[in-house]
C-alpha cells in the first residue's frame, strides 16, 4: 500500500472533524462532513498516489457523511468524474436524485460537476479513483443516466473490473512516471468499456479522440526527459499507427513535434527562472527536458523566448537571488526589468 498521506491519530480529538474535512477537500474536490451525534473520537486515513492523471486514494475512516453542495460546485466545478469502489464495510452514494447501496466489491461513479452525497454508516474502507471527465471517452450525458447506480463487483464486467481496480489501488504509490501513465491509461480503457456495456452505447467518436489525446499528452509529458522521443514510439505505445497520431495532433492545430518541443521549452524556461535551481547550469537544466546538444538548446530557445537562455535566466533571477540569499553573489547582473513569456 501507499504510504498515509494524512491521519487523525496525531490530531488532538477537538480538532479532528475540521482537519478530516480539510484533507478530503484537499484531496478530491471541496467537500462539507458531517458526523455522527455523540461520535466520541473520530478516525480517518488517506493515502494514495498519481497514475498519470488518474488519481487514486484508498480513505479508512469512521462513519460521516461528505457533501458535495451546489455552493461548492458553483464555487469549485472541478471537471472530474470520481469511481468509488467499497472496499470493507458499506456506503450509499446519492446523486441525481438516484441512490448506490454499496456493499463490498461494488462501484459506483459520480460527477463532480453535480452535487452529491457520499454516506458511510459504520467504519468503512472505500477506494476513489478522480480522472477529467474528458478521459472518458464517453458523452456526459450518457454517464449522466449511470452516476450514483450500483455496478455489481460480482458479475459481469464489474466483476472483472472490481479486483483489478483493487490491485491497481495496492500499487499506486509504486508505479509511478512512465509506468503509471500506461498504467493510467489501460484503467481508463476497461472504465470506459464497462459503463458503455452497462449503458449499451458505443463510445462516442469525438469524446474517444478527445480522450485519446489527453492519454498520449500525458505519456508525452512524462517522457519529455527523453531525447529520443519519436512520434513511432508514442503511438507504439497507445496501439495507433504514426499516421493516427499525426491526425489527432492536426486536429488541435499543432504537430507531435511542436508539441512535445514547447513543452520542453516552458519547462526549461521555468526552471531557469526558479531561483532555486540557480546555481545548476543551463546545460543540466537542458539535459534534463531532452536537450544534450547546448548549441541546439541554445538557438531554439532564442527563437521561442527572444533571448539566449543565459540572459533569460539572469533578466529572471538577479534580483531574487540577492534578496532571497543576501550576500550570496548573483550569477549576473540585471540587464532588464522583464522577460519574454513562455513559448505559446
Amino acid at each position: 500500500m501507499p504510504p498515509y498521506l494524512a491521519q487523525t491519530a496525531n490530531v488532538p480529538s477537538r480538532d479532528r472533524r475540521d482537519f478530516w474535512r480539510s484533507v478530503v477537500s484537499d484531496a478530491f474536490v471541496p467537500l462539507e462532513a458531517s458526523f455522527p451525534a455523540g461520535q466520541d473520537s473520530f478516525q480517518g486515513r488517506l493515502s494514495g498516489g498519481s497514475l498519470g492523471a488518474l488519481k487514486i486514494y484508498s480513505v479508512d475512516a469512521d462513519a460521516h457523511v461528505a457533501h458535495r453542495t451546489s455552493r461548492l460546485v458553483t464555487a469549485s466545478p472541478g471537471d472530474c468524474y470520481k469511481l468509488g469502489l467499497q472496499v470493507d464495510g458499506g456506503s450509499v452514494l446519492s446523486q441525481d436524485g438516484r441512490e448506490a447501496v454499496l456493499a463490498p466489491g461494488d462501484f459506483s461513479v459520480y460527477d463532480t460537476t453535480r452535487p452529491y452525497t457520499l454516506a458511510f454508516g459504520q467504519r468503512s474502507r472505500f477506494l476513489v479513483l478522480i480522472f477529467p471527465r474528458a478521459m472518458l471517452g464517453l458523452p456526459p450525458d450518457s454517464v449522466g443516466r449511470l452516476t450514483a447506480t450500483t455496478i455489481s463487483g460480482t458479475s459481469g464486467l464489474g466483476g472483472a473490473l472490481s479486483p483489478f481496480l483493487l490491485q491497481i489501488g495496492r500499487l499506486s504509490g509504486e508505479m509511478e512516471g512512465l509506468r503509471g501513465v500506461r498504467l493510467a491509461g489501460n484503467v481508463l480503457d476497461l472504465l470506459t468499456t464497462a459503463i458503455a456495456d452497462r449503458l449499451e452505447v458505443a463510445a462516442d467518436p469525438e469524446s474517444a479522440t478527445r480522450a485519446l489525446f489527453l492519454r498520449v499528452t500525458a505519456f508525452i509529458e512524462a517522457r519529455l526527459g527523453d531525447g529520443g522521443l519519436a512520434p513511432g514510439d508514442i503511438a507504439a505505445a497507445h496501439h495507433i499507427s504514426t499516421r493516427y497520431l499525426h491526425k489527432l495532433f492536426h486536429a488541435e492545430g499543432t504537430t507531435v513535434s511542436t508539441w512535445i518541443r514547447d513543452r520542453r521549452l516552458e519547462h526549461c524556461g521555468h526552471d531557469l527562472r526558479d531561483p532555486l535551481l540557480a546555481t545548476r547550469s543551463v546545460s543540466a537544466i537542458a539535459a534534463k527536458w531532452g536537450y544534450f546538444d547546448a548549441s541546439h538548446f541554445s538557438r531554439i530557445f532564442k527563437t521561442a523566448f527572444g533571448t539566449s537562455p543565459r540572459d533569460y535566466r539572469c533578466a529572471a533571477t538577479a534580483r531574487p537571488m540577492t534578496q532571497a540569499f543576501p550576500g550570496r553573489q548573483a550569477l549576473c547582473a540585471p540587464e532588464q526589468d522583464a522577460w519574454p513569456p513562455p513559448p505559446r
